[in-house]
């Protein structure tokens, strides 16, 4: 089945403490589709300027993902600059240019609309409704962000209201709910609306949360880490489209994709930005997937 993304494509700089990456390829969209097109079709609804590399929109297209839904609109794109310690867990965010993200209204082509599996990247709450108010998706996925969760809280509840899954950090679950413990934090969650909850701990690994289930899952141990950047979004694409490729969310389905996903986050840590995304293949991420197993087998 297809899944349909609507977020950020970007242009990064990133420094970290291996080296610097200007102006490379970045996004959410951009990491969820490389991501999930590993598994299922992916249809990319976003936006970017006159400025945007054509051989970044060539990448995206050879790895088969429907760029209908790409807007590319007058002026620049958007663009992030950020740099990482030594403790590659913390970074600062140097810089931050909207400019054609600033006014972007998505418009999803009519196979976006119709898509089964539909993700709402990190965006304004009130754009994730208006992408709400054309998908016919069954099964919707959400990110969000604690900027969105202390300045739009409203909006944000009300879109958690017609999601089926979110996928959020352990840090935002306790400013959304109020709540310390993350196993009532994510109980907390669920009662706003999505039934599934998957709460993302970095280096820690991550917890999913369904109907009366809790499966913990380890993140791949990296020897060196070079570019941490979009690993969240990769774990989305991979969560995502592993229930789209298989078309079932059922229990055992939801554990496979967690697992995915975390498989898919790690490649995407080893070199910078996307470029370590765009050269796996599915048997590469099989055999990763067969790693963890091992990881968690006692």
């Amino acid at each position: 089945m297809d899944v349909s993304v609507v977020g950020s494509i970007a242009l990064d700089t990133v420094e970290t403490p291996t080296g610097r990456n200007e102006e490379g390829l970045g996004g959410a969209a951009t990491y969820f589709s490389l991501a999930a097109a590993q598994f299922a079709a992916v249809r990319l609804v976003g936006v970017v300027g006159e400025d945007f590399p054509a051989a970044h929109v060539e990448l995206l297209r050879s790895k088969g993902i429907d760029l209908d839904g790409l807007e590319r609109a007058s002026g620049k794109t958007f663009r992030w600059t950020g740099r990482y310690h030594e403790d590659i867990n913390n970074r600062d965010t140097l810089d931050t240019q909207l400019n054609v993200f600033e006014h972007f209204h998505p418009k999803l082509p009519p196979a976006a609309c119709a898509a089964p599996f539909l993700f709402l990247g990190n965006i304004h709450p009130s754009l994730q409704t208006e992408v709400l108010e054309q998908a016919k998706a069954s099964f919707v996925g959400l990110d969000t962000m604690n900027l969105w969760i202390n300045i739009a809280l409203d909006d944000l509840k009300a879109v958690l209201r017609r999601v089926n899954a979110i996928i959020i950090n352990d840090s935002e679950v306790k400013l959304l709910t109020g709540e310390s413990n993350l196993v009532k934090g994510a109980k907390a969650v669920r009662a706003l609306g999505p039934r599934i909850v998957v709460v993302k701990k970095g280096e820690h690994g991550c917890l999913l949360f369904g109907e009366d289930d809790i499966f913990s899952a380890p993140a791949y141990p990296l020897e060196n880490v070079v570019d941490p950047t979009g690993a969240g979004d990769s774990f989305a694409g991979g969560f995502m489209g592993y229930l789209a490729g298989c078309g079932k969310v059922d229990s055992a389905s939801l554990r496979q994709a967690v697992v995915y996903g975390s498989a898919v986050a790690s490649f995407t840590c080893e070199k910078f930005g996307p470029d370590r995304l765009a050269e796996i293949t599915r048997h590469d991420i099989q055999q990763r997937f067969e790693e963890f197993r091992k990881l968690a087998a006692f």
